[in-house]
């Protein structure tokens, strides 16, 4: 069945939002390819337009991940989750703007140019993911991919006001997305409304042989993930920890709270365990694995070479003009953690931590169904606040990096508005390979528009 009438006039009408478009979000179309794409009703994503970020594999499109390194390169090969979409019926119309390499928490360090909030163009979108949460937020497409080492689908997704999961730890395959830190990155979903994202995750996540780390664990008829009802016992913040969250965030998780306990969910006050080592735990092991994964873009193997007298002055040269300032910095500070006399006192022991950390939520979630916390402690900051103070953008991750330590899955739901209309963000955690605890809380909230 050929593309009918009505989906060519939504895929024009997109095109001419992200040409209008002052975000920055999409750095590429390919809607000449979709207008010949055959589309069939009775596919699951029938005609859904979806927008991959910049570190995911696309055959025969350039795949850049926002980096002066591989501005020349192109996919020779689909990821995988970009041949799901496609058998489901959806058209990809188009990548997305990201931190370089997936690396950062605001999408300032793109050779593209920051993504700008759509809420207030002088805000970042968050990152790494912020092209892929912008482009929704502002309508451009149905649904976005993006990727989240430590909360960068989830963050962007609560800077921008929409739905943004992160899967558990090889729920869906990464073939074909560009290594940041291997054990830490999941393949996540943004999108406007619950069920877009529902339906896209029943298509992508699954087995895959072609990457060692995806799981078998049985993926649930699309019907269940989309029933609705309240977690019985829903782990919830102290008082102390909100201390240093946003007032206006607080003030919307209260109301939540409120509406928790009169429909008779059990609300139990914990606190979340080695809190704050995770921060340290989570930027030593993902630098170390950086490091690793990066080592492969020399110029030689991949990535734009530079002219020089000899092997090691080409290897040299091409990184240091192919990456950017915070890349560097990972790198650097990765190859030092793994270097002879540190990798026992920083990697070693990072890894050790890492699993007294799963051990301990492995505890939490045998008493509760799912935790539920806020996404970020503050809205949306402006574009160049943090770009100088490296230490305060890594913190701007803090309740994000615990669950990619973990492996859980975790889904940012909109959560009203600030006074500025700043949007707000709150995060729903649960158990490995438990995603339909999390929709079915997502869905009951939705329901209950406590948010108007």
């Amino acid at each position: 069945m050929s593309s009918s009438n009505s989906l060519k006039k939504k895929f024009s009408s997109e095109k001419q939002k992200i040409a209008d478009s002052k975000t920055n979000s999409v750095i590429r179309t390919r809607f000449d390819k979709v207008l010949s794409q055959k589309f069939s009703s009775n596919d699951p994503l029938y005609g859904k337009s979806i927008l991959i970020k910049d570190n995911i594999a696309i055959k025969d499109e350039e795949l850049t991940c926002a980096s002066n390194l591989l501005q020349s390169y192109k996919s020779p090969y689909n990821a995988t989750v970009v041949d799901r979409l496609y058998s489901a019926g959806a058209a990809i119309t188009g990548q997305t703007n990201m931190d370089e390499f997936a690396m950062g928490s605001s999408s300032e360090y793109s050779l593209y140019g920051s993504v700008k909030n759509p809420y207030d163009l002088k805000r970042v979108a968050g990152g790494s993911s912020g092209g892929s949460a912008a482009a929704v937020s502002e309508g451009l497409c149905d649904v976005a991919l993006g990727s989240d080492t430590g909360g960068s689908v989830r963050q962007p997704a609560a800077f921008c006001g929409i739905y943004g999961l992160k899967p558990t730890y090889g729920r869906v395959s990464r073939y074909g997305l560009v290594a940041h830190a291997s054990s830490f990155d999941t393949i996540g979903i943004l999108s406007k409304n619950i069920s877009d994202t529902v339906d896209v995750f029943s298509v992508i996540a699954g087995f895959d042989l072609k990457d060692a780390t995806s799981s078998k664990e049985k993926v649930l008829n699309k019907k269940y993930y989309h029933q609705h009802g309240f977690p019985k016992n829903v782990g919830i913040l102290k008082r102390e920890v909100l201390s240093n969250v946003d007032d206006e965030i607080v003030k919307n998780y209260d109301i939540i709270l409120d509406f928790l306990r009169k429909n008779k969910v059990n609300l139990v006050e914990i606190e979340l365990p080695y809190f704050k080592y995770c921060i340290a735990t989570y930027y030593i092991l993902t630098m170390a694995e950086a490091s690793s994964n990066l080592s492969r873009f020399d110029g030689i193997r991949y990535g734009s070479r530079e002219k020089a007298s000899n092997l090691d002055t080409t290897y040299t040269q091409s990184r240091s003009k192919g990456f950017g300032p915070e890349v560097k910095r990972r790198i650097i500070t990765g190859t030092y953690i793994l270097s002879s006399g540190y990798y026992d006192a920083y990697y070693s022991k990072a890894l050790k931590v890492r699993r007294l950390i799963k051990e301990e939520y492995n505890k939490l979630f045998s008493k509760l169904d799912c935790i539920f916390i806020p996404t970020t402690s503050s809205p949306s900051f402006h574009l160049k606040a943090n770009l100088d103070d490296p230490m305060k953008m890594y913190l701007s991750d803090m309740f994000t990096v615990p669950f990619n330590l973990i492996g859980s899955p975790a889904l940012n739901i909109p959560g009203g508005k600030t006074k500025k209309n700043l949007p707000i963000g709150f995060q729903i955690v649960g158990d490995s390979f438990k995603e339909e605890t999390l929709f079915r809380f997502a869905h009951s909230l939705e329901r209950a528009r406590l948010f108007k």
